[in-house]
């Protein structure tokens, strides 16, 4: 199975405090939500020349972020957020607070999604478009210790054997017609060959009966008359 999920990006609250500089990165003490309701103070940082320090930072702190195929909750998952939006969220902290809301909560939330799954999950992805939208994706099997695979797999090896058998028979059937039909060529040819047609002519019908006999007999004809042996 699998399923994909999308949330959008909008509005985000303020909320900032104690911001601090060093060099162009500012950082801000901020209240982020958690996926259970409540919030957590974090600090976040934004101000960065270049997409690149940008991202260190962040996987620095959610080492999953951009990184391949990582795995939460023993699932393997992967997490991509778009270059575009990190271009975006370096130097607005607004945006970045959405961000990191979302990259924070990313291990509760699959292990939310492992629990709640009624088969078992195979994958979980993760990613973020150049506009902060957010998709979901997760594949699974409801046939986890291959049961259901194993039953299928000998019914499917059932209805293949009953249908060799079955066209075995078939050609065992045609086989046995066509040597019966062989046979009856055979023996109409063998009667065929075992024919035969005799005539004599004469002018005296036991001189000419003598003929035919002496012709199917094997002996000499009488004199005086003529035949014919046709096979």
């Amino acid at each position: 199975m699998s399923m994909e999920i999308t949330n959008n990006y909008s509005d985000y609250g303020k909320g900032y405090s104690n911001t601090a500089k060093e060099g162009n990165v500012t950082t801000s003490t901020v209240e982020l939500k958690t996926p259970t309701g409540g919030t957590k103070t974090e600090q976040i940082k934004t101000g960065y020349s270049n997409v690149n320090d940008y991202s260190k930072y962040l996987q620095g702190k959610y080492s999953y972020m951009n990184s391949g195929t990582t795995s939460m909750q023993g699932v393997p998952t992967t997490v991509s957020v778009s270059g575009a939006f990190l271009k975006k969220c370096m130097n607005d902290p607004e945006k970045a607070k959405y961000l990191e809301e979302n990259l924070a909560a990313l291990p509760d939330c699959a292990k939310s999604a492992v629990s709640s799954c009624r088969g078992t999950l195979t994958n979980l992805s993760y990613s973020v478009d150049a506009n902060g939208n957010i998709s979901v994706a997760i594949s699974g099997t409801s046939d986890p210790d291959g049961k259901i695979a194993k039953e299928n797999a000998e019914r499917r090896a059932k209805e293949k054997k009953a249908a060799e058998e079955k066209a075995a028979e078939r050609r065992k059937e045609k086989k046995a017609e066509e040597e019966k039909t062989a046979e009856r060529r055979a023996e109409r040819k063998e009667r065929m060959e075992g024919t035969f047609t005799v005539s004599a002519t004469g002018t005296d019908v036991k001189s000419v009966t003598q003929s035919i006999v002496a012709a199917v007999s094997g002996t000499s004809s009488s004199t005086g008359g003529s035949f014919d042996i046709k096979a």
